[in-house]
């Protein structure tokens, strides 16, 4: 029987012919310099083999000439227009060699990759032997290796060819081509009429149903880096300088807070300040002991490669995925594109492992593996029966550069899941400081295993001391400190493949072609911080995410759900659920929905991109372009990945070689065009630049704030400070109008709605989108004055935060008057004037133009200013105010929900320190230092909990606190409750949560 055997690119047809023949074969030369014929006897069936191959996909879809130039038709008609499938010139040859040796073939063998993609070339191989000879008998051999075992197994038994799978590729191709053409042609029309850039650059703005969600991960995240806004929390930092015999002199023990953070600084100032003055020293309270362990790594699938490749090799997953294909034509590593992480029971991994026995770097290791060391490899959630896990299935010393690492990291990631999971043994130590609970653990590696061959994990030893339930000791630091939010980073290529895997867009295969899409067609740029390459949308990308996104679409065209949702389609065509006419039909009419509504708020996007692109033209870095064509059908005839012009737009193609087609594995863009639009390129134009990370504004003054200084080493004492400094509270209204105002204009008030600790709290910001980026928290806009003086800080050090070339200018406070400028619309906007530095309700009648000189006498001519109550000294000024606590919160809002019982009388002692207060106006900066004043009479109670068991009781009358050049008033409160009294746990700092009202 003579068979003809059909692969996929002209590496695989040799290595399957040496294999096959025992190296005794005859070669054919063919009318392309790239494709031989191999002729041989196979002799375990005693049949005659003819070996040849394609380069790709054969064929191309494309409209016909009637919908083919752009303005031949309303891009609306594509939806529906006929589409007919060509063989491109470039592939002619391939397709006449394969017609003619079919002629002589009683069997037709089909060696195309074992995927979706692999079996719709087969099915186009199929139909070519078919018109050369309609009773050709037609298989398909199935492996995943290119190794002897494999490749004489998959020819001894051949399969049939699976027709939904290949039905379904067809599917996707026909929908990316129609889609992508119709809002290609759409889009691109349209801004090139009314965005002047686009049109004096001639820019394709091209479109694509995985390109756009893609791309509309990568401004997402862009946003939320840019609106992001720290907030500071408090922790108490303790620990315990008592080395272990491991430690040595230096080491130290850090317990961490159980509660982690507040992010209310009265709640942990409270707790923090019932810890130092309680006398009481750290008990342990359990110390727990158990051996752990570190999991070895899962066999590996190809978006884990992309995903560890990218952020351990520092490579683009694309290359990654290059490499690999490289390297399993080569026969030293089994199928690159799987999904598969576990291992079939009867698989054999005794051989491969002694592969490895002679490398110099883990040889020794693989050796152990065989005498003992070896532990099957865990399985994972996922299997798509087709192909096992990458592994490698040979050994390779002569390997260079990136394709020494990928294969490096492969074969390490296989020894090391057939080895066994690192041991440790860990310590838990709980302690228990005045009521608060702390914890420290330690760790001993006992047994590393996986860990000697896979040195991408890091498990290393935490040595403690041996606490003893019981035991008592004082803390050497015990500090209350503050640290900040942290915003999130760009996304790197290995967060996007994570996201788009979860999200359904792309497959394992072509997730990789898609972010070198949005990046080569300049919709996204490359911007690298160290080591690590970050994307960053350009001011063109983001401009038409933006512009979707302002349709308030719920199925929006840069949102994954439409995608997704075909992707589900396309695995019911695979498993014989809905037929390829359903998929197209029901897609199309999702897709011809959004259109019509996109098409009516186009404008949204055109005064986005607009804005964007002339908002941002003098960007500092750009990169060139709007965007390219497309591939047409599948990679046109470019024969490398995304192809050349294509003719009208197929998709992105795997690498083909020569003039045939590319592999079809992305979107159908551009379309339309005579060829597609050309080939995307890097240089030239300057639509697409990165857009700069915008630093937003406080406000509109001049004034710069500094948040409180933190502490960058803790000091080795055993009493730490009394009150750490609180936060200041800016403000951001303007200054001569109630109404917030931005860079623009009125500023607008909005509520975060996002899953956050920010969650429900009011903002103000720009009106416009896009705008100037103005943002304030509402409670910082109304809070009092943006003037913080830190407890025990001395008054003279204020000076520093006004412009010290005015000294002279002081208030009728005699306070040293602050520099503002005018916000409001008016002709005096940009003027800067100088004003009372208090708070709106207590700032004195003082107003002098900057560019005037100063009216006032010098401060030392002015007489002092007397005290309303309490003490009097030159320069300050006092009234009593006075305040009543109107509401305890309870419930979430106390910071847990443990109820515990009183077994004693608990007394916390709270103070709460006014500011200066003027005596015609009333309270002035209550918050200046955090503290605020209550003003009650010995034994008066303020509070009486809704079951009356427990009360807060003022125990002590009002005190005065002395600070250099300033006299502040305190008051001192206790809360006392009652033995046996049940609360919701931390009851203590319900005095933070009162809200206060002044009378």
């Amino acid at each position: 029987m003579h068979v003809l055997c059909v692969a996929e690119k002209p590496s695989i047809s040799k290595s399957i012919t040496q294999i096959l023949s025992g190296g005794q074969f005859s070669t054919r030369n063919t009318t392309n310099k790239f494709v031989k014929n191999y002729d041989f006897e196979y002799h375990y069936t005693n049949d005659h083999y003819t070996v040849t191959c394609v380069s790709g996909h054969l064929t191309t879809h494309d409209f016909f000439d009637t919908h083919r130039k752009w303005n031949s038709c309303d891009p609306f008609d594509l939806f529906e227009a006929p589409v007919q499938v060509t063989i491109p010139e470039t592939s002619k040859s391939i397709e006449r060699n394969i017609f003619n040796e079919a002629k002589s073939a009683d069997m037709l063998m089909i060696w195309t990759d074992c995927d979706r993609e692999g079996e719709h070339i087969g099915s186009e191989i199929e139909k070519v032997c078919k018109r050369a000879k309609r009773t050709i008998n037609v298989k398909r051999a199935r492996f995943s290796a290119i190794i002897a075992q494999q490749i004489h197994n998959a020819a001894q038994h051949p399969v049939n060819l699976d027709r939904a799978q290949a039905d379904a590729v067809e599917a996707r191709t026909i929908l990316d081509l129609k889609v992508g053409a119709a809002f290609t042609r759409m889009q691109t029309l349209v801004l090139q009429r009314q965005v002047k850039k686009i049109e004096d650059e001639k820019n394709i703005v091209s479109y694509g149903p995985c390109q756009f969600p893609t791309l509309g991960f990568v401004v997402a995240r862009y946003k939320d880096v840019q609106t992001f806004r720290p907030e500071t929390f408090w922790f108490i930092y303790l620990t315990l300088s008592q080395p272990s015999s491991s430690q040595g002199d230096a080491g130290e023990t850090r317990f961490t807070w159980r509660r982690g953070h507040l992010f209310e600084y009265d709640a942990a100032l409270v707790i923090y300040e019932m810890m130092i003055t309680s006398g009481s020293l750290a008990r342990v309270a359990k110390v727990t002991k158990k051996e752990t362990k570190k999991w070895k790594p899962l066999p590996l699938t190809t978006v884990e490669l992309q995903k560890a490749g990218s952020r351990l090799l520092k490579l683009a997953p694309k290359k990654i995925l290059d490499i690999a294909e490289k390297l399993y034509q080569q026969g030293f590593l089994s199928y690159p594109r799987t999904e598969t992480d576990q291992f079939d029971p009867q698989f054999d991994f005794a051989s491969l492992i002694d592969k490895q026995k002679d490398d110099p770097a883990w040889g020794g290791f693989a050796t152990s593996l065989s005498n003992g060391d070896f532990s099957r490899p865990r399985n994972g959630k996922n299997n798509d029966k087709a192909h096992p896990p990458i592994h490698p299935t040979g050994h390779v010393s002569n390997l260079a550069g990136d394709d020494k690492r990928v294969y490096e990291f492969i074969t390490r990631r296989f020894l090391a899941s057939c080895s066994k999971d690192a041991l440790g043994w860990q310590t838990t130590v709980e302690i228990d400081y005045a009521g608060e609970e702390f914890y420290a653990t330690g760790l001993t590696v006992l047994e590393k295993n996986y860990l000697v061959v896979y040195p991408y994990d890091k498990w290393v030893n935490n040595n403690i001391p041996d606490f003893e339930e019981g035991e008592e000791f004082q803390p050497s630091v015990c500090e209350l400190r503050d640290g900040q939010t942290t915003k999130p980073n760009l996304l790197t290529e290995a967060d996007l493949v994570a996201l788009m895997d979860k999200n359904g867009i792309g497959t394992d295969a072509t997730i990789a072609q898609h972010i070198d899409t949005i990046i080569t067609r300049n919709y996204v740029i490359e911007r690298y911080e160290g080591a690590t390459k970050y994307l960053l949308p350009s001011t063109l990308g983001i401009g038409l995410v933006e512009g979707y996104n302002q349709m308030g679409l719920e199925k929006s065209l840069d949102k994954p759900i439409l995608r997704r949702e075909t992707e589900r389609r396309m695995v019911q065509v695979c498993n014989g659920q809905k037929s390829k006419q359903d998929m197209i039909n029901q897609s199309l009419e999702q897709y011809k929905e959004m259109f019509m509504i996109a098409k009516g708020n186009f404008d949204k996007v055109v005064t986005s991109v607009r804005n964007y692109l002339e908002r941002h033209g003098d960007a500092a870095q750009s990169r060139p372009g709007g965007g390219g064509g497309g591939g047409g059908g599948g990679g046109g005839g470019g024969g490398g990945d995304g192809g050349g012009g294509g003719r009208g737009g197929g998709g992105n193609g795997r690498a083909g070689i020569g003039g045939g087609g590319g592999r079809q594995g992305g979107d159908g863009n551009n379309g339309g065009g005579p060829h597609g639009g050309g080939a995307p390129g890097r240089g030239g134009s300057s639509a697409a630049r990165a857009v700069p990370i915008i630093n937003i504004p406080d406000d509109g003054s001049e004034e710069d704030f500094q948040p409180p200084p933190r502490t960058s080493k803790p000091p080795s004492t055993r009493q730490p400070p009394r009150r750490p400094t609180p936060p200041p509270k800016p403000t951001s209204r303007n200054d001569d109008s109630n109404q917030v105002h931005c860079n623009c204009g009125p500023a607008v008030q909005r509520t975060v709605v996002k899953e956050s600790a920010s969650k429900g709290r009011l903002f103000w910001t720009c009106p416009n989108k896009p705008g100037c980026d103005f943002f304030k928290w509402d409670d910082d806009v109304a809070g009092p004055s943006n003037r913080t003086i830190p407890t025990k800080r001395p008054f003279s050090n204020r000076q520093e935060l006004s412009a010290s070339e005015n000294e002279g200018r002081r208030c009728r406070c005699n306070l040293t008057a602050v520099r503002k400028t005018v916000q409001k619309e008016s002709q005096n906007k940009g003027r800067m004037f100088w004003i009372c530095p208090n708070s709106e309700a207590a700032r004195c009648s003082f107003f002098e133009w900057d560019d005037e000189p100063p009216r006032t006498e010098p401060a030392h001519d002015r007489p002092p200013v007397a005290s309303g109550s309490g003490s009097s000294k030159p320069g300050t000024c006092f009234k009593s105010a006075q305040v009543k606590v109107v509401q305890i919160r309870s419930g979430p809002e106390a910071l847990g929900q443990k109820k515990r019982t009183i077994r004693d009388q608990i007394q916390a002692r709270v103070v709460r320190a006014s500011s200066v207060i003027k005596k015609d106006t009333g309270v002035v900066n209550a918050r200046m230092t955090g503290h605020l004043r209550v003003q009650a009479e010995v034994g008066e109670v303020l509070v009486e909990v809704e079951d009356g068991v427990h009360e807060v009781v003022v125990r002590e009358g009002r005190g005065e606190e002395v600070f250099p050049s300033l006299s502040l008033e305190a008051t001192v409160l206790q809360m006392s409750f009652k033995p046996q009294s049940v609360f919701q746990e931390p009851l203590y700092h319900k005095l933070s949560y009162c809200s206060y009202i002044t009378s």
